[in-house]
């Protein structure tokens, strides 16, 4: 069976997506790839494909999408089929750019609670019952990481490449999900991906913001199943 290498999110690791591991692992085999050692899209990508399976199903939600893509870019035979979740195809605008440099010294100088709390974290959930357990297991997940990881993903993240020419140059099974209460990664981001690759399912998952997997899990895993059933 085609093994399933998850890539998750800036400041998060694998528990970003246990509800998905929980459910799956007792059928497919998982990887979570942790994106954390280099400050380069190009790094990050580079360093999953030296130690992934020699071909696999590849799933990656917000900056873990943005490293699927450049997974894609550099190896696109080794993939077996894409799922991109909560995610931007498209370099960083200025306006964000510009707001890089003051959460970095910020972070450097011992504020990282503070930066995702203030920043980051108000912009990830739609309401719900589990919002603030989601947001405690966040901070757990930022702190564990630490201040180096935060300074890394977000100069990756600011130096990131356009891969709509990737994207649209991919002909295999694709998935595109997004919470339809998405801030950071809104549901036209995903329309825009969606016709890129006119072969992918979208799926919008109702009551989620930008993390689905733990807002909204068993649909997401759900539409992550109907994906791997076409691999």
């Amino acid at each position: 069976m085609t093994p399933l290498v998850l890539l998750p999110g800036m400041m998060c690791d694998a528990r970003l997506f246990a509800p998905q591991i929980a459910a799956l692992s007792g059928r497919i085999p998982i990887v979570t790839a942790p994106i954390s050692r280099h400050d380069t899209m190009t790094a990050l990508a580079a360093e999953v494909l030296s130690y992934a399976p020699p071909r696999f199903a590849l799933a990656g939600l917000s900056m873990g999408g943005i490293v699927a893509m450049e997974i894609l870019r550099q190896a696109p035979g080794r993939i077996a089929g894409l799922a991109l979740m909560d995610t931007n195809p498209l370099a960083e605008l200025d306006e964000v750019k510009a707001r890089r440099g003051p959460q970095i010294e910020a972070v450097r100088n011992g504020g990282l609670r503070r930066v995702m709390a203030g920043d980051m974290m108000p912009n990830y959930l739609a309401d719900g019952p589990d919002h603030a357990a989601i947001l405690d297991l966040c901070m757990a997940m930022a702190t564990d990481l630490g201040p180096e990881v935060f300074i890394r993903q977000s100069r990756a993240l600011r130096g990131r490449a356009d891969q709509t020419a990737t994207l649209r140059a991919y002909s295999g099974p694709a998935l595109v999900l997004c919470g339809r209460e998405d801030i950071p990664c809104p549901v036209s981001r995903h329309e825009l991906m969606h016709r890129l690759m006119p072969q992918s399912r979208l799926e919008i998952i109702e009551q989620a913001g930008h993390l689905p997997t733990l807002e909204q899990p068993q649909d997401t895993t759900a539409a992550l199943l109907r994906w791997l059933e076409t691999i």
